[in-house]
């Protein structure tokens, strides 16, 4: 027969309030966030990205670390992808003929981007019946980063790289979604590939009840090439 020694009530107490803290820090809520253009129209494609001070709590999605995006039709697609920072690349060329990769910073971020920085690959286009032609790259600083194709100027693509892992893109209804995001206070950050400019971040303090909050761009996005 196994015996248990009450606990002394000190030690109970303290074993108490231990239980509260740890069940106050790993609080959280959910987060809608409505990003509109600045004609006030939904702005889909954008990038919302939560930076709480507590970090006690795990995002119900963690973001991808993998993703593939396609070169078809002279475009990339999807146009913008939203990864976590380390996160593994491959992209696929679905034309026939050949194109390139050159990855850099987007926005005003060029303009600090040290040399080096960036890849570029090289793929071939898809012989008929055959496979395509696949490369690999890695995302290892956080960030916008602009694709293009040295042969097709107008193609044009972006990958976000988000430190944080609550971060969300929104849909065509301009609408993001962020659960467990851990409460207190918190900065929020807007991007879109039209923003040349970034939005300063914004304070804000997340809890439990579920928070919708709107922000709006300066800029009315250009339509995109379907």
């Amino acid at each position: 027969m196994t015996c248990f020694k009450p606990l002394h009530p000190l030690q109970s107490a303290l074993f108490l309030i231990a239980a509260c803290a740890l069940s106050m820090g790993a609080r959280a809520g959910n987060m809608t966030i409505v990003v509109l253009d600045k004609e006030g129209k939904p702005a889909p494609d954008a990038v919302v990205v939560v930076v709480p001070t507590s970090k006690t709590a795990t995002p119900k999605n963690p973001l991808p670390g993998q993703v593939t995006i396609h070169q078809e039709k002279m475009r990339f697609v999807p146009a913008v992808s939203l990864v976590a920072l380390g996160a593994k690349a491959q992209f696929v060329n679905n034309d026939p003929w050949e194109h390139h990769v050159r990855a850099s910073a987007a926005g005003a971020a060029q303009f600090n981007a040290a040399a080096g920085d960036g890849f570029e690959l090289r793929l071939d286009g898809r012989p008929e019946g055959k496979p395509a032609k696949t490369a690999e790259a890695t995302f290892s600083k956080p960030g916008a980063v602009l694709l293009g194709c040295h042969i097709h100027g107008s193609m044009r693509g972006h990958v976000y790289v988000s430190d944080s892992p609550w971060a969300a893109l929104t849909g065509a209804d301009g609408v993001a979604q962020l659960e467990q995001v851990p409460e207190g206070a918190a900065q929020i950050r807007v991007w879109h590939a039209d923003q040349l400019l970034d939005l300063a971040p914004q304070a804000y303090t997340v809890t439990a009840t579920p928070d919708k909050l709107t922000l709006q761009l300066s800029v009315v996005p250009r339509r995109r090439r379907l």
